[in-house]
């Protein structure tokens, strides 16, 4: 029954679907998370006829013609992907100098075990080596300086990420809007914050950390990010509408899944009744 693969299709996207949302739903509360959305693909076989080849009969019924299926069976729908809902969270006020919201698209860059990052996670803390950090222990970056020539006039475009660690002294930490670092009333670093020109680029590695895949995506010029010293910047899921978004996911999916087993049944019966003859 080769009409079996039609609710089949449907039941892999929805499940699909359904961890997604859920997904979503688990990390409401989760610091500067940004929700996923799932993208759906159908065929549809009928497109493909001719406004003919699906019209009803023009003539005397006979019982084939209530068969046709016009391909039918051939119809689908996958998941073509999912995308990162990009809009700001709510900045809500902590007190806490540790905890720093981004207002605008761009990004905190940090230096994880696996390579540069960047993160809208902005609940920072000081390590053992009185290095600014991530929640996670991630070293947090400051801006890369600018190019400069060594002794044999050759010039470097880039320097090692681990030296652009922000060390933090003794003194109040205090960060400016526009990424200034200071241990009290001394600036001892600035912030690297980095805005993209495609942020649908971006790829997910989880710990609320993204990876970018090609440096010609880094904006360059102006940017319209601050960071907002004693804010910490909400996840951008609205707990009800994703909530419900699930309960319609997960009846469609029940939904499909009976329909899997009417042609179950079918298939059974059909197989019972002929073993008759």
């Amino acid at each position: 029954m080769r009409e079996l693969w039609v609710p089949l299709s449907g039941a892999i996207a929805q499940q699909r679907n359904v961890e997604t949302i859920a997904n979503n739903v688990a990390n409401a509360n989760t610091p500067g998370y940004k929700k996923d959305q799932v993208i759906f693909k159908e065929y549809l076989a009928a497109l493909d006829k001719k406004d003919a080849e699906i019209q009803l009969p023009q003539k005397e019924w006979k019982p084939e013609d209530f068969y046709r299926s016009y391909n039918a069976e051939d119809a689908f729908v996958k998941v073509d992907g999912t995308y990162t809902n990009q809009e700001q969270g709510q900045l809500t006020p902590t007190g806490n100098a540790f905890d720093n919201a981004l207002n605008g698209p761009g990004f905190y860059e940090v230096l994880s075990p696996n390579g540069v990052r960047f993160t809208r996670r902005g609940n920072f803390t000081i390590n053992n080596e009185g290095k600014l950090v991530t929640e996670q222990g991630f070293l947090v970056l400051s801006k890369s300086p600018p190019p400069v020539a060594d002794a044999s006039g050759k010039i470097s475009l880039t320097v090692p990420p681990e030296t652009r660690a922000i060390t933090v002294g003794s003194g109040r930490l205090g960060i400016s809007l526009d990424g200034q670092v200071f241990s009290g009333e001394n600036k001892v670093a600035e912030l690297s914050l980095v805005e993209f020109n495609d942020p649908n680029a971006l790829k997910k590695e989880g710990n609320s950390l993204y990876i970018n895949a090609d440096q010609l995506n880094i904006k360059v010029g102006d940017l319209k990010t601050s960071t907002h010293q004693g804010f910490i910047e909400q996840s951008n899921v609205n707990a009800v509408s994703e909530m419900s978004s699930l309960i319609n996911a997960n009846r469609n999916f029940e939904t499909i899944q009976r329909v899997i087993k009417t042609y179950d049944t079918m298939s059974g019966k059909a197989v019972n009744e002929i073993s008759k003859f």
